[in-house]
């Protein structure tokens, strides 16, 4: 089971008299990344909604915004009288200079800044536990995103990772024959510039056993099936994240391929090898979103 960092959740709901709004968008990140946007009222508790994303979300790069909707209610606001008055004798110089007629300025006061403020406001402890229900509700749309992404994904993934798997299948179908290849073009190139009766068969046999063991790549294949094998079977287990463990297996994966690549000495196996290649970086970037 994979779950994908990218996801949307979405919850509304009323705490008392109050209508909060969430909304939280994850993408793929290497740590946990968040941007939260809050309403005055949640800023004492800023850092517990913090803590419980991080938890809750363990990585990606998460944009939160949470709402406070108008339910119609009236809310309490303050008049700060005495910025009012330092407003208002350079206003009433103004219109006087002006000429303007001065009875508009109480209009204008009102709307200057901080002149009328809400009064402020926090949660109750009760509304406090209310508000966190609806906090986890939205992390549960979010995370329900992330499995079905996660589900196409593994997919995805056990598509590549058995692409590999026939191209290595190949690989070893074509090892004998490449050895033979290797034996005979050596053989033919003595033959045509030392001469058959020139040169000791005994000493070429070893030479050519050296040489063979050298470019052997039974080793890497052995272990390029055993990584594989074990990138499927993490695929399978309950652990949420391991995004960061199949990333490692890929790298171990790419080592083995290149290993191969680097000793073939053959055309056809180097085909297989691109191919291989190409279905290892598709797997890599299908890994970056992965939890």
């Amino acid at each position: 089971m994979l779950k994908s960092m990218t996801g949307f959740g979405r919850a509304e709901k009323n705490v008392t008299s109050k209508t909060f709004l969430i909304d939280i968008k994850s993408l793929n990140g290497k740590q946990f990344e968040l941007s939260l946007k809050l309403p005055s009222i949640l800023k004492p508790f800023e850092f517990d909604i913090r803590r419980l994303l991080s938890e809750k979300l363990a990585r990606g790069s998460v944009d939160c915004t949470i709402s406070l909707k108008d339910t119609g209610n009236a809310r309490p606001v303050t008049i700060n009288t005495d910025l009012a008055r330092a407003y208002y004798q350079p206003l009433a110089d103004l219109s006087k200079a002006l000429n303007l007629d001065p009875s508009h300025i109480l209009s204008t006061l009102v709307k200057l800044p901080e002149v009328i403020t809400p009064s402020s406001e926090t949660l109750s402890d009760k509304e406090w536990e209310d508000f966190q229900k609806v906090l986890l509700l939205a992390v549960d749309d979010l995370n329900a995103h992330r499995l079905d992404e996660g589900k196409v994904l593994e997919d995805d993934l056990v598509v590549r990772i058995n692409n590999i798997l026939k191209q290595q299948e190949e690989v070893i179908r074509l090892e004998p024959l490449r050895q033979q290849k290797i034996r005979e073009g050596i053989t033919r190139l003595l033959e045509e510039n030392v001469g058959k009766e020139n040169y000791d068969g005994n000493r070429l046999e070893q030479e050519l056993i050296y040489y063979i063991e050298k470019i052997d790549i039974s080793e890497e294949q052995v272990r390029l099936k055993n990584h594989c094998d074990y990138f499927i079977s993490i695929l399978g287990e309950k652990e949420e994240s391991k995004g960061k463990k199949l990333s490692f297996i890929l790298q171990e994966i790419g080592r083995e391929i290149n290993t191969t690549g680097s000793k073939a000495y053959d055309s056809t196996i180097q085909k297989c090898v691109v191919l291989m290649k190409d279905e290892l970086e598709k797997a890599k970037e299908q890994v970056l979103n992965v939890l």
